[in-house]
């Protein structure tokens, strides 16, 4: 090879190293849309329709459409991955905390969506109608953390703070859930809170 072809060798090997953590983000997608469907996950709801929101008192079994009140935690997932790997990874190029990120976040759709987990959910949770989600729904909750990450690099720390108290309160006042309710329960479930919930 002559001397005029390596540059452009060269930048060629610098585009396709940048793109390779974008490809992975994309195949950890497709691997966790498979995955979830091999564990026997709906694609969309069992009732065969693909509603976009779910919310408390809607008919129908909850997380099987493409949104529900859950999706802010998940957009909060975003938020606050970024801010830990921010803190924990500066030094690491962002598109691959962002690979990080997501590994992260597709390894809790598959583990949220283990018979352990449901059962979990529904014994020592409020959610003891649920019973997994359909994978459009799952998917949904993946780009929703995506947009949190993407939201996280452009807003400034108070925005960010401000998005996830905000949800956080939200979904309190109005489903008596949110993400730090949520893994509370999940970890260490309290009557009091059980009760509270249930609207006692």
């Amino acid at each position: 090879m002559d001397d005029a072809g390596a540059p452009c060798l060269s930048r060629a090997m610098i585009r396709s190293r940048r793109a390779f953590p974008s490809v992975l983000v994309v195949a950890l997608l497709v691997a966790t849309v498979l995955t979830l469907w091999a564990m026997g996950r709906s694609l969309i709801c069992p009732c065969g329709a693909v509603a976009l929101w779910h919310g408390p008192g809607d008919p129908g079994p909850s997380s099987q459409s493409l949104l529900d009140w859950y999706t802010p935690s998940h957009l909060m997932h975003g938020l606050l991955f970024f801010a830990v790997l921010w803190w924990g990874a500066r030094a690491m190029p962002l598109r691959w905390r962002l690979v990080i990120a997501m590994a992260v976040e597709c390894l809790w759709e598959i583990a949220e969506n283990t018979p352990w987990v449901i059962e979990r959910y529904r014994s020592a949770t409020v959610s003891v109608d649920y019973n997994g989600d359909a994978v459009i729904n799952s998917t949904v909750d993946i780009l929703a953390m995506l947009l949190g990450f993407a939201l996280a690099r452009r807003l400034p720390v108070w925005a960010s703070v401000v998005l996830v108290v905000g949800f956080e309160a939200l979904t309190t006042v109005l489903i008596r859930d949110g993400l730090a309710l949520n893994i509370l329960m999940l970890l260490w479930p309290l009557q009091s809170v059980l009760d509270w919930q249930a609207g006692g």
